[in-house]
């Protein structure tokens, strides 16, 4: 688990006010759930056989009544616990978002820790592909909105759950047919979830698990037809995919269309947000059978792909740097600063960091608004405080233009201040 400290904290700052405003424009609204969950939403939720419950998730018991609580992994089984909870879909269906961390106790990774943040949108009671389609089409959009390239869609269906048992079975058949080539992972998992087999990096079962049977040809005609109407949006909207038949994402609530956005920067984490359909645990989890969809990126994989591509991202800086030659002007620079930043202006004010300093030499005072970022200092000098006064120099355009402006006007100056940035 890690710190985020300024000024890399802006970086989190940026990426989350990108994702509001988007969110905003898809009528998308914020949900926030907690960071605590009974140990039974996610067994009950992601499957008791799937890594993140037989060995990821921080779980313990509540010393007080006995009850076994794990700090959540991820959070669309707490989404959907609200959701039944608070009987959100009585009046039709909700698209939600979430923002916040996540806890698995795994190997930390590239941008991975075992406290990792997620993004999240859940669209909730729409059975419609066209609602697969928009939610792929938000997370393109976002990735245009940040500027981020090299990510490219990765699609499959893993049908219904009829088609998967026909699947399964198939598959079971096939991988006893040749055991001899499975790793100790995969024997364990032949029986209790073999579909995860088909996602294992294990170079030597790679040739084994190409020619296994695929999921896509056991579908029927309306899962088929279910996911020609989320390719044909897509393609409407100049977005490019590719089906991947092997992918199956690792959690057991999933139906339907799945998906990754997948690059190839960030090494052997190259998934940065991943989803699909899930329509049966809404009433897995105790609510009335509701479709779903949703998706959620991992926001330290994000920043990553942002710098290792050399990304910017803006750096919040003050608008002015006070100057205080005089602590005895204190009262008087402070009043300004306040309605200042009353009128929406960022200011810093000077202080110095030693006891029995004073306030500082002018000339360094001025090295640290210049070190400050800030675009203008205000130079709270006696002779300009005599005269109703305070100096405006600039700092950036390299002109050191700088002019006297009154402190009974400062609405008026402080409006152009912030016209010129």
């Amino acid at each position: 688990m890690n710190d985020i400290l300024p000024p890399d904290s802006a970086r989190w700052e940026w990426l989350e006010e990108k994702v509001r405003a988007l969110m905003d424009r898809y009528a998308y609204r914020n949900l926030r759930t907690p960071i605590v969950e009974p140990t039974a939403l996610f067994v009950r939720g992601l499957g008791e056989v799937t890594d993140i419950v037989e060995k990821e998730m921080y779980s313990f018991e509540d010393r007080l009544n006995g009850e076994q609580l794990t700090l959540r992994p991820e959070s669309t089984a707490g989404v959907v616990r609200a959701v039944v909870e608070h009987s959100m879909l009585y009046d039709g269906g909700k698209r939600l978002y979430y923002m916040g961390p996540m806890f698995r106790h795994e190997r930390p990774q590239r941008g991975r820790y075992r406290q990792f943040h997620q993004i999240g949108a859940e669209a909730l009671g729409f059975p419609g592909a066209e609602i697969d389609a928009e939610i792929i089409l938000l997370a393109d959009a976002l990735w245009k909105e940040l500027g981020l390239t090299d990510v490219r869609l990765e699609l499959n269906s893993l049908g219904q759950p009829e088609e998967r048992k026909a699947h399964r079975a198939a598959l079971i058949a096939y991988l006893e047919r040749h055991v001899d080539q499975l790793d100790e992972e995969a024997k364990r998992r032949l029986h209790s979830n073999p579909l995860r087999i088909l996602d294992t990096k294990n170079p030597a079962m790679q040739a084994l698990v190409e020619a296994a049977p695929r999921l896509i040809d056991f579908l029927g005609e309306k899962s088929l037809a279910h996911f020609n109407a989320v390719k044909a949006i897509l393609d409407a909207n100049g977005v490019a995919w590719k089906v991947n038949p092997r992918l199956v994402r690792g959690m057991d609530y999933y139906n339907l269309t799945v998906f990754e956005f997948v690059t190839d920067r960030l090494g052997s984490q190259g998934t940065i947000c991943g989803g699909g359909r899930y329509d049966y645990l809404i009433e897995q989890i105790g609510g009335k059978p509701a479709p779903a969809v949703g998706w959620a990126l991992g926001v330290e994989r994000v920043l990553e792909l942002l710098k290792e591509q050399g990304m910017a991202t803006a750096v919040p800086v003050p608008l002015a740097y006070a100057v205080v030659p005089d602590a005895g002007v204190l009262p008087v620079a402070m009043a300004l600063l306040q309605k200042l930043r009353a009128l929406g202006v960022s200011v810093q004010m000077h202080s110095p960091t030693g006891a029995g300093e004073g306030m500082g030499s002018m000339k360094s005072q001025f090295k640290k608004a210049d070190a400050s970022g800030a675009r203008y200092a205000l130079v709270f000098g006696a002779d300009e405080l005599a005269r109703g006064n305070v100096l405006v120099k600039s700092l950036r355009d390299g002109s050191g233009q700088q002019a006297e402006h009154a402190l009974q006007n400062v609405a008026e100056w402080a409006a152009h201040l912030q016209s010129d940035r």
